[in-house]
């Protein structure tokens, strides 16, 4: 089955008969579409269409309010509107009501000390906040309001809204808040809290500044917007998060999670929803997890092997940029070159890389490629074995050349020494290694980030290229230091790399780790044990919380981190795209 994303769908003008309506104007023609069937107002709720609904007023507050009070009752699964009015008290005013509070305090007091009463801790508390308030509104350091917290409750029956009372009454009693409803004035409760700025009920407390900062903000985060791709299900509020990697200060993504705690479903579901998004998808697929992706959304799937036909030959050069000279192209190329025998031949000398860098210089000469040569016209790029022969007619290049060989002419000479025969013009493109010896992963990873890189700088489009067990490239300083640049300038080509690993210390052991971690801006943390928690709270700066979150979380939820906040989320696929993307045996 192929997904046609592409299609374009026809908008159709509805044209409605004038006799539909007769001469009602298109106001009163949209007021009776939307108008609910009716209204019904009693003593201590009211019916609006269908639906049951209740407004509520808070009237009593304790003596301290934390901050985020409300997060409780906004992330309550239940549906409601709230509002909350403040009305600015004049501070003159204000300082003389306070100064008769205090005098009659102070009176009370003094009565109780001549009648040889036991002192009252209330009133002396009572005192000592009159004037520290007086004193700070003295100092400008503080103002009065008039609050008003509102907000109405809404339930498809009467026993719901009953239900609904209860468990707000009980969990706002536990905080010391306690609300009425407003009774005989329901409707005025329910237009107090539409979005008109009209307070009908003005009930109010008089709170000072902190109290009342306590209100704002509803620390309920919520990561949504009108464009991007649907991650998951936000834990605290339910509220879906839509997100854009694009739109932050660079594209690229993290992912850490234990085995099987669903990193790979995650990253195939946002490929799936990245190409409706008309970004294109490149992906090095270790474990062979990402072919049935391929074949269904109608990708191009590169199974690299020494036997297979597929085929990359790193002496390729790339279009290049416009603002890039030949000479430049050429000489990245042959840097690149460099990092990849090194990672080939484990250890070179500083003397053995003088006399590479030549040699693939004199390699890439015998096929007339100098900085003067036309690029777009050249058929014939040189081979390892072309390298191999140069080598061995320098002097000092012969151990070089022995050390090459299994690559040209020995077990591995289906690998390397072929010409290319890969060709990106698919929107997504799955590189697969799982048939390469272990040894030759690493190798292979490097040569086709490079070759993904060549292959995609010359056009400016959103990309984002996937690394499944980017561990792989950590093991050499090489292909570390060659993954952290294109990290790095990955966000001048529109370019977003996702690196998944299961574990972050395979990042910190490198010092290119780092460095990769830092030029993320975004993060994924799935289910960790305990050992990888610690780590990765430390490194990202997590609480404590967040830090037991990620050993609980169950599998397909993660905390969803980017520059604008943290949020715990439960990835959620249709029927369909779960059916394309699971590994699950049965």
């Amino acid at each position: 089955m192929i997904f046609k994303f592409f299609k374009k769908i026809k908008k159709e003008k509805i044209i409605l008969p004038k006799e539909t309506f007769g001469e009602q104007s298109a106001i009163e023609i949209l007021k009776n579409i939307i108008a609910p069937s009716g209204l019904e107002i009693n003593s201590n709720f009211f019916k609006l269409g269908n639906l049951y609904g209740k407004s509520f007023f808070v009237f009593s507050y304790p003596s301290y309010l934390d901050f985020g009070w409300l997060n409780q009752l906004v992330n309550l699964e239940r549906i409601f509107d709230a509002s909350i009015f403040f009305h600015p008290i004049d501070t003159s005013s204000a300082l003389k009501r306070l100064r008769k509070k205090a005098a009659q305090v102070a009176s009370q007091i003094a009565e109780r000390q001549e009648k040889g009463y036991v002192r009252d801790p209330e009133l002396e508390v009572a005192y000592q906040n009159i004037e520290k308030l007086r004193d700070a509104l003295q100092q400008a350091q503080e103002k009065l309001f008039r609050v008003g917290f509102y907000f109405s409750l809404w339930a498809e029956n009467l026993e719901d809204l009953e239900a609904a009372e209860k468990e707000i009454s009980l969990m706002l009693e536990g905080r010391l808040i306690y609300i009425k409803p407003a009774v005989f004035l329901q409707w005025d409760g329910v237009e107090s809290c539409f979005p008109l700025g009209m307070d009908k009920l003005k009930v109010h407390n008089v709170l000072d500044t902190l109290p009342a900062s306590t209100f704002f903000p509803f620390v309920s985060l919520t990561l949504s917007s009108d464009r991007g791709v649907l991650y998951g299900i936000n834990l605290y509020n339910n509220t879906p998060v839509i997100f854009d990697r694009f739109s932050l200060e660079n594209a690229n993504m993290l992912i850490f999670a234990q085995s099987g705690a669903g990193k790979s479903y995650f990253a195939k579901l946002e490929t799936i929803r990245s190409l409706m998004n008309d970004i294109d998808v490149l992906i090095i697929d270790p474990e062979k997890e990402y072919q049935n992706l391929a074949y269904t959304l109608g990708g191009s799937f590169f199974d690299i092997s020494i036997a297979s036909d597929y085929k990359v030959n790193p002496f390729d050069l790339p279009k290049g940029s416009p603002d890039e000279s030949n000479e430049e192209i050429l000489k990245s190329n042959i840097l690149s070159l460099i990092g990849l025998f090194k990672i080939i031949l484990k250890k070179i000398s500083p003397e053995e890389e003088s006399i590479l860098y030549q040699a693939i210089e004199k390699t890439y000469e015998l096929r007339d490629i100098t900085p003067k040569t036309d690029f777009s016209k050249i058929k014939n790029y040189p081979l390892l074995s072309d390298l191999e022969e140069v080598l061995r007619g320098m002097e000092g290049g012969e151990g070089l050349a022995r050390r090459l060989y299994p690559y040209t002419k020995g077990v591995y000479a289906g690998f390397l020494n072929q010409p290319t025969t890969i060709k990106i013009d698919n929107r997504l493109a799955v590189f697969c290694l799982r048939d390469l010896e272990e040894e030759l992963r690493p190798i292979a990873m490097y040569i086709i980030l490079d070759f993904i890189w060549t292959s995609i700088r010359s056009k400016l489009k959103k990309r984002i290229v996937l690394v499944d067990e980017a561990w792989w490239m950590m093991k050499y300083p090489d292909s570390a230091s060659y993954l952290s640049g294109l990290v790095k300038r990955a966000r001048k080509y529109l370019l977003g790399i996702t690196n998944i690993t299961q574990n972050i210390s395979d990042f910190l052991k490198s010092s290119y780790g780092m460095p990769i971690i830092t030029n993320s801006s975004f993060q994924f943390l799935l289910k960790n044990s305990p050992a990888n928690s610690g780590l990765i709270a430390e490194t990202l700066g997590l609480s404590e919380v967040e830090k037991k979150l990620l050993e609980r979380f169950d599998i397909g939820e993660g905390l969803f981190m980017t520059s604008l906040g943290h949020a715990p989320i439960k990835v959620i696929a249709s029927y369909t795209e779960d059916k394309i993307i699971t590994t699950k045996s049965e």
